[in-house]
């Protein structure tokens, strides 16, 4: 195994299982993981390692579990496929010093990885990922990585297995209004797209008068009638077709791991991600009454920015990953933080994405507000206008990055579809600023080899032709 294998992107390490995802190095990430929580005095704390509904993933995370412990640190081990968001909320609860998570979160079934969580239980800091990237240079040079059985480490005390779900059903609860859900009378549809977060709205909602209804609730890692389990109208396909057959409310869809939500409404139209941030800004603000920063990616909505005026809280950006986005909220004691892949975070909980308190503080928003889905997006426009989002992901070959690069650093058009182009930056990726608040962005992923192109504006007409210009920019 190579060093170059083995990179944290914006999310973590992620690699297709066999080929790149290895036991090996799985191991040697879990000793760097192992050997910064020692370093940095937090061993004592413990650590926390869980895992999702992926192939192998529960192996994997015996693997890493084995390593942590025979580096005398302490493992409570998840003993069933765990939404992240609930190992997060276990290291803040439990003050922990870290944990680790085997997933790919939205990835397609080939591919797992590894996430790390900081002691607050956000993700890996730029600085604590660089460190372990420093550390793992020389483990994998000098194949310095401890290990102990986990039958041993078991009857030894050194792992213990430790269900973190029962803490976390508290907590949410007292957050969430769940008796008036419950007594709303509405028929809710569940996706839980193959993954960790099965069972945990019916958890939440069962009793009172209202009807849930749960599609594709059981493991199966092929996740089959889905590219991938990514909560986009691509993939929620069935849920929109079952919301629309069955006359139900809403639609709510969680990725692999459960920390990113998607919304389906009344009529089986997909509610984007940018609306769907809007809109939970909009119910803190409104329903609410909270006050406080609001922290965005640059793909995020500049919706966000009206409603920052319209209540008088101001907004921070941040690039691309919630590395980025969980310092900032608490750094700013933020009302919420988001990214344009549809995962949100909420000040009294953890600074990190919860798909799962997503899902529930939207339908609080409903019940609280009277109005059906499609009814909250026409609330929200006549607030801040109309606001269309489209995103194209292209597969390319490696080496036309740096042709592709050159064309971009050498784009200065005057105008993009009609609008005039009032500023550009490089934040992370190319973007451009056009009037009215509306944009256009073209960046590499940072999880896998795409080139991923965004626009926002004020028709779905307009946004698709700014992704078509940015298209003809790139040369693909």
């Amino acid at each position: 195994m190579t060093r170059g294998v083995i990179r944290f992107g914006t999310d973590g390490w992620r690699g297709i299982i066999a080929q790149d995802f290895t036991f090996d190095g799985v191991r040697a990430c879990a000793q760097s993981v192992a050997e910064y929580v020692k370093d940095n005095g937090l061993a004592g704390r413990g650590l926390t390692v869980g895992y999702d509904t992926r192939f192998g993933s529960e192996a994997f995370a015996a693997a890493a579990a084995e390593v942590v412990a025979a580096n005398g640190i302490k493992v409570y081990l998840c003993p069933q496929p765990t939404p992240t968001p609930v190992i997060s909320y276990d290291v803040a609860y439990r003050h922990r010093g870290a944990a680790i998570i085997i997933t790919a979160s939205h990835n397609p079934g080939q591919w797992n990885g590894f996430k790390v969580k900081d002691s607050a239980g956000a993700s890996g800091s730029g600085e604590m990922l660089a460190d372990m990237e420093r550390r793992l240079d020389h483990i994998l040079a000098q194949g310095r990585i401890e290990h102990m059985p986990l039958k041993e480490a078991l009857g030894q005390g050194a792992v213990i297995y430790h269900n973190i779900k029962p803490s976390y059903m508290r907590h949410v609860s007292q957050l969430v209004d769940l008796d008036a859900i419950r007594g709303a009378g509405l028929h809710v549809a569940i996706d839980s797209m193959y993954g960790a977060g099965a069972g945990y709205y019916r958890g939440f909602l069962e009793g009172g008068n209202l009807r849930l209804t749960e599609l594709n609730a059981r493991r199966n890692p092929l996740f089959p009638g889905i590219r991938q389990p990514e909560p986009i109208a691509l993939n929620l396909g069935k849920l929109s077709r079952f919301v629309v057959r069955t006359g139900a409310d809403v639609g709510l869809a969680t990725d692999g791991d459960a920390d990113r939500l998607g919304v389906v409404d009344e009529g089986g139209n997909f509610i984007d991600q940018l609306q769907t941030y809007a809109l939970l800004a909009l119910y803190l603000l409104e329903v609410r009454g909270e006050r406080g920063p609001i922290i965005k990616t640059v793909t995020t909505t500049s919706m966000l920015y009206r409603l920052g005026e319209l209540y008088g809280v101001p907004v921070h950006e941040t690039p691309v990953g919630f590395k980025y986005v969980g310092p900032l909220m608490v750094a700013h004691k933020a009302m919420i933080g988001g990214e344009e892949s549809g995962g949100y975070g909420f000040r009294g909980h953890i600074p990190e994405r919860d798909g799962i308190l997503a899902g529930l503080y939207f339908l609080d928003m409903m019940v609280k507000l009277g109005r059906k889905p499609s009814e909250l997006v026409e609330y929200l426009y006549s607030k801040v206008g109309p606001h269309h989002y489209r995103r194209v992901d292209i597969e390319f070959p490696e080496g036309k990055r740096q042709a592709i690069l050159k064309r971009l650093r050498g784009s200065q058009p005057p105008s993009l579809a009609s609008l005039k182009v009032v500023g550009q930056d490089t934040v992370d990726g190319f973007r451009y600023h056009l009037e009215g608040g509306f944009w256009l962005l073209i960046r590499f992923s940072g999880t896998e080899p795409l080139l991923r192109i965004y626009s926002e504006a004020d028709s779905p007409q307009r946004a698709q032709e700014l992704l078509d210009l940015g298209r003809e920019v790139v040369g693909i």
